[in-house]
Formats: C-alpha cells, sequence, structure tokens
C-alpha cells in the first residue's frame, strides 16, 4: 500500500525524489555516485568527474566538457542531487511496457525477435530516422544472433533498467 502512495505523490510533482525510484534502483545509483566520488568527500565535482573518466579510458576529455556536465546540476552534487538529475533524465522515457508494445507490433508471432534487416530498414525510413551512425552504435551494443535477428525484448529492459536481463 505504502508504495503506491508513493508513487502517487511523485506523479504529483511531490518533492521527494527518493519516491521516484525502487529501493535496489537507489542502490545502484548510490554505488554509481560511489565509484564517480573519486575523492569520497561526498560530492561529485570536476576532478570527480575527470578522473571517473580517466578509468574508463577517457584521458583526454576537454574541461568545457567537464563544465557543461556540472552546469546541468544546480548547485554541488550530492547523492540527492545525482538521483534528481537521473530523476529529471528518466522521467521522459516511455515505460518498459509502452517500448515493448511498440516492438510487437511487427512481431505477430511473439518470438521477442526481429530480423536485423527489417530494423535496419523501419529505423531509417520511418518517423525520427535513425543514420548510419545510430544504427551501427545499436548494432554495436545489441548485436544480432548468428541468424540475424535482434532481441527487442532484451534492448528493451536495456533501455529501461540500464541492464542486461538475466537469460533464465
Amino acid at each position: 500500500m505504502a508504495p503506491k502512495k508513493a508513487k502517487k505523490r511523485s506523479e504529483g510533482g511531490g518533492s521527494n525524489v527518493f519516491s521516484m525510484f525502487e529501493q535496489a534502483q537507489i542502490q545502484e545509483f548510490k554505488e554509481a555516485f560511489t565509484i564517480m566520488d573519486q575523492n569520497r568527500d561526498g560530492f561529485i565535482d570536476k576532478n570527480d568527474l575527470r578522473d571517473t573518466f580517466a578509468a574508463l579510458g577517457r584521458v583526454n576529455v576537454k574541461q568545457e566538457e567537464i563544465d557543461e556536465m556540472l552546469k546541468e546540476a544546480p548547485g554541488p552534487i550530492n547523492f540527492t542531487v545525482f538521483l534528481t538529475m537521473f530523476g529529471e533524465k528518466l522521467k521522459g522515457a516511455d515505460p518498459e511496457e509502452t517500448i515493448l508494445n511498440a516492438f510487437k507490433v511487427f512481431d505477430p508471432e511473439a518470438k521477442g525477435t526481429l530480423r536485423k534487416d527489417f530494423v535496419t530498414d523501419m529505423l531509417t525510413t520511418q518517423a525520427d530516422r535513425f543514420s548510419p551512425e545510430e544504427m551501427e552504435q545499436m548494432f554495436a551494443a545489441f548485436p544480432p544472433d548468428v541468424a540475424g535477428n535482434l532481441d527487442y525484448k532484451n534492448l528493451v529492459h536495456v533501455i529501461t533498467h540500464g541492464e542486461e536481463k538475466d537469460q533464465e
């Protein structure tokens, strides 16, 4: 009963950012924040971002890029601000079921996969068209199987949850 109340409050524009996420998601964000807070002072600053990029293999990050990232925050980035920023970014994202249903329209046999060439054709010729580079990035991140099929259920899960679904 309590989670439903919390959800209603967050939809109505309540101020408690913690009610926007499930406990497991908050824990994942906390782990990410801790990794990024390289100097462990409870705030993410320029040096933390530079060190985080370096740890990820990007050593030549421009100062302007870091400044732009920090400008997105209303002030110093503690965990609550960090969580609020993610909440605002994710607010416009469609729910998993909505995205999944969009793919299911093209999968009448409910296999959970679509042909790579079909997906490429649809995404490069319809509505907000993907560029060849965007298609390349998508298939690099979500490669089709050996038969040329894209597992759209896993793709949707990663889009909405940020991690691969455990194969059962």
